[in-house]
């Protein structure tokens, strides 16, 4: 039985007057997590998928709450680089449960990993490249590894991160038989691996079970001849951005992806990400100009690609919220923030409840990918971060200064 939690969180079901109050306290721009959210993704994902063993993909978000939170939970995590790793460490996870998923690994990654294996023999390291295994046995590795394949199908919602077709990623699919082979005598072959893309919602579920089932076949043709311990199909579900975009019906997905993975001895793993963070957090950003122009209407706020960038580097769409007057006639606006480039911009030509100069405005959908993607162009620190539970908030990442963006400059 699914998790009883909403499958989506709009932007509407924010508590508006608690959001206008985090604002005065703590300033803008300024990300707002809900770790209660969090959690109730989590455990609708893993309830739709009881037999499979569900880790959550770091990548998405690797704020310590957020990562404590999931443990809480009873997640394990599952990380791509080095310092997500520490991170997970650092936030209470047993590293005898961490999954690395290497992709062109530097060498420092992989000689953190290596040293991490010596102390903790549970840690799997997943390469998809052949030269990832001939570096680790150089390092003399020998533990747990998994083989990451390429399935040849990428799903999702923007090229970008269509990983599955992208010869970036994993072994090619014909070449894995012969490389288990070879691996097997050298390393502890544990697992399969494969991701597909990301942002997958009904439209893109046959897709990326026909991705799933080719995975799942590869799996049955590596257990023939060695004793594997899990196949990974990776994450990939994704949530609406748009608001007449439907959520995934949980039920229905669990039914499809056990439908394409049909019979494995091997333990089934899954790896949400953006499932179960991105409707769990938001911008909230202060209106400072309103410019009418015979061209748009613009609204400049102190927000900034710099804050969230998803909308210049893949031209995602984010809903955008009038918090401070939702009822407000919506006039169609662009909005846009206060960065030197014509990609600074989170919307062109949107209805929103007309916007007046210090109205508050919030940008959902912001937990993926989000605070993960915020840097400091144009010299603007990275903004605050508070966390809401229940009834209480607290500040869990501070706002930069301009101290902090120069500090290493020499």
């Amino acid at each position: 039985m699914s998790h009883p939690s909403p499958p989506v969180r709009r932007l509407a079901d924010w508590d508006h007057d608690r959001l206008s109050r985090l604002a005065a306290e703590h300033g803008t721009p300024l990300y707002v997590v809900d770790l209660d959210r969090v959690a109730e993704n989590y455990e609708r994902f893993a309830a739709a998928f009881p037999d499979a063993h569900v880790m959550y993909a770091a990548k998405a978000h690797t704020g310590r709450a957020v990562l404590s939170t999931l443990l809480e939970t009873g997640a394990d995590i599952e990380c791509a680089a080095w310092g997500e790793l520490q991170r997970a460490i650092d936030a209470g996870a047993d590293p005898d449960t961490l999954q690395y998923t290497a992709v062109n690994p530097p060498d420092h990654d992989l000689d953190y990993a290596v040293d991490l294996a010596a102390d903790h023999p549970g840690l799997t390291i997943t390469g998809g490249a052949r030269d990832t295994f001939d570096r680790l046995e150089a390092r003399g590795y020998d533990g747990r590894v998994a083989i990451r394949i390429n399935p040849g199908i990428g799903t999702g919602h923007h090229e970008k991160v269509a990983t599955g077709k992208d010869a970036k990623f994993g072994i090619p699919y014909d070449e894995v038989p012969d490389l288990a082979a070879e691996l097997d005598d050298r390393f502890d072959l544990v697992g399969i691996h494969a991701h597909a893309g990301s942002g997958v919602l009904h439209d893109d579920l046959d897709d990326h079970c026909r991705a799933i089932a080719k995975v799942a076949e590869m799996g049955r043709t590596v257990e023939r001849s060695h004793d594997l311990e899990f196949v990974d199909f990776g994450g990939g579900f994704g949530v609406p951005y748009r608001e007449d975009e439907e959520p995934l019906d949980m039920d229905v997905v669990g039914e499809k992806v056990r439908d394409a993975v049909g019979d494995l001895d091997a333990q089934i793993k899954l790896e949400p990400g953006r499932y179960v963070v991105a409707d769990a957090e938001l911008i909230l950003t202060a209106v400072n100009t309103i410019k009418e122009t015979p061209a748009a209407t613009v609204v400049g706020v102190d927000a900034s690609l710099a804050t969230l960038i998803r909308p210049a580097m893949f031209g995602s769409y984010h809903p955008i919220r009038n918090v401070s007057a939702p009822g407000r006639d919506a006039d169609p606006v662009s909005v846009g923030g206060p960065c030197c480039t014509s990609a600074d911009v989170f919307c062109t030509d949107r209805p929103v409840a007309r916007p007046e100069r210090e109205d508050l405005l919030a940008i959902g959908n912001a937990g993926a990918y989000g605070y993960e993607l915020a840097n400091q162009f144009h010299s603007q620190p990275r903004p605050a971060e508070v966390a809401i539970e229940g009834d209480e908030t607290r500040v869990v990442r501070e706002r930069e200064t301009l101290s902090d963006v120069t500090r290493v400059e020499r």
